[in-house]
């Protein structure tokens, strides 16, 4: 790229900076840590609020603060021997604090990071593609970096941003509504049909090389229908027309990097048992189920337990569901080497009542633990049986 075309996108991005809102103030906030030893690095799904949370971050210092965009349609061009002309902008600019998104699009730049990190200039980076950042961060920025996950608005988040009480209500509408930033602002739930699309094509079927992006698309609605159930990924060949499970295997992994889904897998205290078993689905945000599923986005049921697993996955990656081949928990999740069993439950009553209790105490004898928790939409109850307490708490209070 020649220099003067550079510095046309920078100083246009440079507008783009000031012009990001404050907005609701994110809970990932306070961790994130100020460091000129480290590159902080913050993942998460488009549209999801990262170059805000940033803003927040660095408001104070926003004069010092250089941005590069790269998914800037004029950088179509940029290669790794362009961060020499990058890098005199930077110089020129004086600034102290760079501040790039999207950077792991363009090869070799894990080496330009660990450079500026060695002459001490503090750098920030976003991104939303878990695999690829991990990948680089892994191999030339060991030890250099901290990275920090950001998804959609909490439930709580969603109550500040419509300075709403945390009560039955809100939880529900935070269940209907999921808690993309812009789709709340407008409420265009086209908004979140375009990002599905700019998912699908631009960061998997471009970047992978993908030609069948029907297949891709078949695939994605096929598991938003199934948030929150049990699938068995080698056994969905026919749904997308391919003869090899491994073809889906890989279409999953891009979905999961992406930050559109996870897939758990039964708890086992085998690698292999875990890998074998079949798989529970769960979309990261339930705005998009809405506009991808009709099934799904009428069961609440589905819905409640998909916001649960996210409120989990914050905070742990270590997650599974429990299933002893009579009796199922939803989900068994370590956290600080600590496992606890979490059953959920929209309503428990006469019909599912002695179901619930017998999964989830199934898994407390599993894990030999004395206290686990049943989540709903607004009971509250506490329940001792054979040696174990289980406390019946409404979502909006976990």
């Amino acid at each position: 790229m020649k220099y003067s075309e550079l510095q046309a996108v920078a100083e246009e991005q440079k507008n783009i900076l000031f012009s990001f809102e404050l907005g609701t103030i994110r809970e990932l906030l306070q961790f994130l840590p100020i460091t000129n030893s480290h590159a902080l690095v913050v993942s998460g799904i488009r549209r999801c609020g990262k170059s805000v949370l940033l803003h927040q971050f660095i408001r104070n210092e926003i004069d010092d603060v250089f941005y590069f965009s790269f998914t800037d349609i004029r950088l179509y061009e940029f290669s790794t021997s362009d961060f020499i002309l990058l890098d005199e902008l930077i110089k020129e600019s004086r600034k102290k604090i760079l501040f790039f998104d999207e950077i792991q699009i363009i090869d070799g730049w894990e080496l330009y990071v660990r450079q500026k990190l060695d002459q001490e200039v503090r750098i920030i980076i976003t991104g939303s593609n878990a695999r690829m950042l991990s990948i680089e961060l892994g191999t030339n920025l060991t030890g250099r970096h901290i990275s920090k996950e950001l998804f959609p608005f909490s439930y709580k988040e969603f109550c500040a941003f419509h300075s709403w009480k945390y009560n039955k209500e809100s939880f529900i509408s935070y269940l209907e509504k999921g808690g993309f930033p812009e789709f709340l602002k407008t409420g265009n739930s086209e908004l979140l049909s375009f990002l599905i699309e700019d998912i699908i094509h631009r960061d998997i079927a471009t970047r992978y090389a993908i030609r069948d992006v029907s297949g891709l698309k078949k695939l994605c609605v096929y598991m938003m229908s199934n948030t929150a159930k049990l699938v068995s990924p080698s056994k969905l060949t026919s749904v997308i027309g391919v003869k090899s499970s491994s073809t889906v295997l890989e279409y999953l992994s891009h979905f999961e990097s992406s930050y559109l889904l996870n897939l758990i897998p039964r708890f086992s205290w085998s690698v292999k048992g875990q890998t074998l078993s079949e798989k529970k689905v769960y979309v990261v945000d339930n705005g998009l189920v809405n506009v991808a599923s009709i099934s799904a986005s009428k069961d609440i049921g589905r819905k409640f337990e998909n916001s649960v697993y996210w409120s989990i996955r914050k905070n742990t990656k270590d997650i599974w569901y429990f299933s002893d081949g009579n009796a199922e928990c939803d989900f068994i999740y370590k956290l600080n080497e600590e496992y606890f069993a979490l059953q959920v439950c929209y309503e428990i009553n006469g019909d599912n009542q002695e179901r619930e209790i017998n999964g989830l105490l199934a898994a407390l004898r599993f894990f030999n633990l004395k206290e686990g928790t049943i989540l709903t939409i607004d009971q509250t109850d506490k329940i001792l049986i054979d040696g174990c307490s289980i406390n019946m708490v409404p979502a909006y209070k976990f």
